[in-house]
């Protein structure tokens, strides 16, 4: 698809930023996103964003007014720098509403600091903003900023290129935003779910025979508190199962309110207040819990009645979010999360050339060290001199292929004798001492950018989060690269 032509047309009048004295870290932050202002501009990333989603827009118009396109491009500039800003202070969807309608400084790099009247972004706003572009169109954004890092320092900026010599690889894994998945816990879930669905139908009119759908509320919660309680018992597992008993004989009979009540809102959803689309969500809602509701009540009869263990491939995680995995880490104090796995390759200046969030069941690490060589040749072309890893991404095919294409082997041996040889080398040694910092850098990613976990729903959004995260961080390494270098210059020449 052909880039769209913009339209150029003269930006409203911004305010004044109020210059702030005494606080060194909204001055730091301050110049932060001005140099990545300035990056998007001098980089051509904004320019790029802005074609690529004028082309889209125009190919399902027959005819557009310039009005309208001008209108779509102001929207555009407006989600991109919206989207960084968010991540860059780790900010929610209504947070950041409240935060841009009270910083000026957010106003002003978000494009909204128009005079008479601010006009702020709502969270509903802010949520389109966030899906505003593919996960293939921002990773072709952080490819060509990269690029034109490395082929154009002066013009950005930056004291030095961008260095695709020599990548640093690891994995770990990006926790869901899910509680700890205990098999009573489901039961709870479900039940939550299905009442709260079944209260929203009543509400709008259509009722059935049963009792009041709070006293199933009260009953799980407080079959719930057994449970868990049940470890201080003399007795403990005659409790549980006891107790599970009673958790499966109450789940029972809330499927079959809940399917009543579903059948009930499938043909008479005309009678609600509700549009159709509205009634398909709390459908949806309820048929998500429903299909799953057998396999989690299996799943807990067999693991607390029959004190049987259950393939990870076959259990029940979550109800709400079908694409996460047990990833057995083996550390202090994660021994096993649940999440999907990351796989990050930096380079020595702490900017990330490669990356993916693995939907299924990540390969593991050996593969993974020729597959993301190959797409860093064909974003940066063979430019890669050097790559270090640790021992999981060691094998013999990895060796020779390393070999094969003349890129230094960095990755450290399984085998003890090999890896007493290979450090007699000064080079290995220096890149597999700076090989540690990647733990720091993604470290950085999870805990900084994405808060710890992140609270997308559902894989695709999840995703596309990661790959906004990755551009943002990129950005920040490349504006505090610019900072540094201005800030090591005499005082009389920075000026």
């Amino acid at each position: 698809m052909p880039d769209a032509t913009i339209i150029p047309f003269e930006l409203p009048l911004p305010q004044v930023l109020p210059t702030i004295e005494g606080n060194v870290d909204y001055c730091q932050f301050r110049d932060q996103l001005l140099h990545i202002d300035s990056l998007l501009l001098t980089s051509g990333v904004e320019t790029r964003l802005l074609q690529k989603d004028l082309a889209h827009w125009l190919d399902q118009r027959k005819r557009t007014s310039a009005k309208a396109q001008q209108n779509r491009q102001r929207h555009c500039r407006r989600a991109l720098r919206c989207n960084i800003a968010r991540a860059l202070i780790a900010e929610d969807y209504r947070g950041f509403a409240a935060r841009l309608a009270d910083s000026p400084l957010l106003q002003y790099f978000c494009g909204v600091s128009e005079l008479p009247c601010i006009t702020v972004p709502s969270k509903s706003t802010l949520e389109r903003y966030d899906k505003w572009w593919s996960r293939a169109d921002i990773r072709h954004i952080v490819h060509e900023l990269l690029g034109a890092g490395a082929t154009a320092a002066p013009k950005l900026a930056l004291p030095e290129p961008v260095d695709l010599e020599s990548a640093f690889l690891d994995t770990t894994c990006l926790s869901a935003n899910i509680h700890y998945p205990v098999d009573w816990v489901l039961l709870r879930d479900a039940t939550r779910t299905l009442i709260k669905a079944v209260q929203l139908i009543r509400g709008q009119g259509l009722k059935r025979r049963m009792e009041e759908p709070r006293a199933f509320l009260t009953r799980i919660n407080r079959l719930s508190i057994q449970m868990t309680h049940a470890s201080r018992q003399t007795d403990t597992q005659r409790h549980r199962k006891k107790t599970l008993r009673q958790m499966d004989k109450l789940v029972g009979t809330v499927r079959g309110h809940a399917r009543r009540y579903r059948a009930l809102l499938a043909h008479g959803w005309s009678q609600t207040q509700w549009t159709q689309a509205q009634a398909q969500q709390v459908l949806r809602r309820m048929d998500n819990v429903l299909d799953q509701l057998p396999q989690a009540r299996k799943q807990a009869r067999q693991r607390i009645l029959q004190n049987q263990p259950v393939a990870n491939a076959d259990k029940i995680l979550s109800l709400y979010e079908p694409d996460v995995h047990v990833i057995v880490r083996k550390k202090a104090g994660a021994e096993v999360e649940f999440g999907n796995t990351l796989f990050l390759a930096e380079n020595p200046q702490g900017l990330i050339l490669d990356w993916e969030l693995f939907q299924d069941k990540a390969p593991a690490d050996s593969a993974l060290l020729p597959w993301s060589l190959g797409r860093m040749e064909e974003a940066y072309g063979p430019k890669l001199k050097a790559v270090a890893a640790d021992r999981g991404f060691d094998n013999e095919v990895n060796r020779v292929g390393l070999a094969e294409d003349g890129i230094y082997n960095a990755v450290c041996p399984r085998s003890p004798q090999q890896l007493r040889e290979r450090s007699a080398s000064w080079k290995f040694k220096a890149l597999q001492r700076r090989r540690g910092q990647t733990e720091g850098r993604i470290s950085i990613v999870k805990n900084v950018f994405l808060d710890g976990r992140m609270r997308s729903k559902g894989f695709t959004h999840r995703a596309l989060t990661v790959t906004w995260t990755v551009l943002v961080h990129n950005l920040w390494v490349l504006a505090r690269m610019a900072l540094r270098a201005q800030a090591a210059q005499p005082q009389g020449r920075a000026a």
